[in-house]
This record gives structure tokens, C-alpha cells and sequence, in this order.
């Protein structure tokens, strides 16, 4: 089972937003592993690059590194929003608690930054 959210881009230099549709091969958030979460953040993280670079690898490879997110509730969900330097996403709502989805973002992270490869950049 898969899952499409959208994710609103906005890059640095530009007024106006652009949404896309991100699917990841994961069901619903309530569902996920970290495994999952890192399929998300990569996901989102190559939206934005197809947005500044339409023309460039969609399946280049993604560090989860450089950036900032927080993930803030949203009526009864919560969306998440990244920003980078070339710009900012905001992706979802997600069906799953802040607390849970904040947690899974954490540990992810923390294990991207102890097994990071120097040659892959985002």
C-alpha cells in the first residue's frame, strides 16, 4: 500500500508556491517505521530538488543533512516543514501524533549522521 500527500515548495528567490504530489511505498503514517520516515523526508527532499532542477536525476541521491524541520500540528494531524537553502516544503497533513512522528525524525536523523557517506551530498 502506498501513500500520496502533497508537498507545497517554495524556493528562496521566487514568490510563489508550487505543490506537488509525493508518493511513498509506506500505508498510513500511524503504520511507519523509521525506515518509512526516511523514505519521507528523502521523498520530500527530491521535490523540491524536481521543482529548482526539473531536469536533473529524480532518484540522485539524498543525504539528511543541511537542513531544518519541525513538525507542527495541524487540526487533528500534523504537517511537516523542511527548509533548505535553495528553499522550504511543508508536506502533509499526516494522521499520526506529533510527538510519535517528531520521535521517528530524531532517531532517523541521528542514524543518517552516524552512517553518512562523505562522496553523497543533498
Amino acid at each position: 500500500m502506498s501513500l500520496t500527500f502533497p508537498v507545497e515548495i517554495v524556493l528562496k528567490g521566487r514568490d510563489h508556491a508550487v505543490t506537488l504530489p509525493v508518493t511513498v511505498p509506506h500505508g498510513q503514517p500511524s503504520t511507519w517505521t523509521d525506515a518509512a520516515v526516511r523514505d519521507v523526508l528523502v521523498a520530500i527532499l527530491r521535490a523540491i530538488d524536481r521543482v529548482a532542477n526539473p531536469s536533473a536525476d529524480p532518484n540522485r541521491p539524498v543525504v539528511l543533512q543541511g537542513f531544518s524541520w519541525i513538525v507542527e500540528p495541524a487540526a487533528d494531524e500534523v504537517v511537516l516543514a523542511l527548509e533548505i537553502p535553495m528553499g522550504a516544503a511543508v508536506a502533509g497533513p499526516f494522521a499520526i501524533a506529533q510527538v510519535d512522528f517528531d520521535a521517528m525524525i530524531t532517531r532517523v536523523l541521528r542514524s543518517e549522521r552516524r552512517g553518512s557517506s562523505s562522496s553523497t551530498v543533498h
